[in-house]
């Protein structure tokens, strides 16, 4: 399957998220993404230094809040390869596998636990086939 079948598929074919994105885990490329969800270097570059843990980025997001998309995401969970972040009723689920990001948007009419369910769901599959 392709990374953008596991987009389209996957994520937003579940109905459980609105919008997705598969990064490199070095953030330094998009691999798959929905129509009109751009995810920019500089935003990518900060999801992986949350997620790896790198000076004070992860202080720095549960204080300033996580830009995904260009809009401003307030963290509210970080893991040890997930980060949670909301706006009003929407928000995000980002979570890192060996070799891939994945960023799952979920909007006001999507269940919050199916949303990230799913995103970390298909995070443990690539984990589990070497990705």
């Amino acid at each position: 399957m392709s990374w953008q079948a596991y987009v389209d598929s996957s994520l937003v074919g579940s109905g459980h998220i609105d919008k997705a994105a598969i990064i490199s885990v070095a953030g330094d490329s998009v691999w798959a993404s929905s129509s009109g969800f751009t995810v920019k270097p500089d935003e990518m570059k900060n999801l992986v230094a949350i997620l790896t843990g790198t000076g004070d980025a992860v202080a720095k997001a549960q204080a300033d809040g996580v830009h995904v998309g260009g809009e401003r995401y307030v963290v509210f969970r970080i893991l040890d390869r997930s980060v949670y972040g909301r706006q009003g009723r929407t928000g995000i689920c980002v979570v890192k596998t060996k070799q891939a990001i994945i960023i799952g948007h979920y909007g006001e009419a999507q269940v919050v636990g199916n949303s990230t369910q799913t995103v970390e769901a298909l995070a443990d599959y690539l984990i589990k086939v070497g990705y």
